[in-house]
């Protein structure tokens, strides 16, 4: 398993100091994005990001994931999107990995019907960017996954319409490459003790956090 977050002097974020982070570079750093109401023990005001930074943060993550994988030996790829602000990651970075030579193929079970991620979809599909229209049996035909599912906001449990693709990720022994969160974990405590996902690579944005200091 690869991970660069080793060193003493690291900053990891929970989930709190995650979504302030967010609302910081909407309200003080004026990036473009819209407030919403989240509702859990508390009412939490947080940001959804929008085409700014969702585009950085998907081009930052296809270098990365290029870096670690040959596109002359590593082409195909299946591309993992849930229906929030990680989901919209991979559907970008899955136009960025196109550029680059790799071949993407992406899996959105529940889309997210605004104009946002429609045009994103749009983009994808111009691009010639095939979506899958079932879960796959199985990963075996691909050279690595990348893990958009769940983001920093994600609560237990996996809804049945995520059931299927879990289940593929946790028991391909194709490397994962999870974005931010490896989807299902706990942002700050981590995988489950009964089933988890095991990524081969984990990309932070912004900061990584508490789940990826072990």
């Amino acid at each position: 398993k690869r991970n660069a977050h080793k060193g003493s002097r690291m900053k990891y974020l929970n989930q709190e100091e995650a979504i302030n982070v967010d609302l910081e570079l909407f309200n003080d750093y004026k990036f473009s994005g819209k407030s919403i109401l989240l509702k859990s023990q508390f009412i939490i005001k947080i940001t959804i990001l929008v085409d700014q930074l969702m585009e950085l943060a998907g081009l930052s993550c296809a270098h990365a994931i290029a870096k670690e994988f040959d596109s002359e030996k590593s082409k195909k790829a299946l591309i993992i999107c849930g229906p929030g602000n990680n989901g919209g990651d991979g559907l970008v970075l899955s136009k960025h990995l196109s550029l680059m030579k790799f071949v993407p193929r992406i899996y959105y079970p529940k889309r997210t019907d605004k104009p946002l991620y429609n045009n994103l979809v749009n983009q994808c599909k111009m691009m010639g960017i095939e979506f899958l229209t079932a879960c796959p049996e199985n990963a075996d035909n691909y050279n690595f996954i990348v893990d958009a599912l769940f983001g920093f906001s994600f609560k237990p449990p996996v809804r049945d319409s995520f059931a299927d693709i879990m289940e593929l990720m946790y028991a391909t022994k194709t490397p994962i490459c999870s974005i931010d969160i490896p989807s299902s974990w706990d942002v700050e405590k981590g995988p489950s003790a009964e089933k988890s996902i095991n990524p081969h690579m984990l990309i932070s944005l912004t900061a990584p956090k508490l789940c990826a200091r072990d």
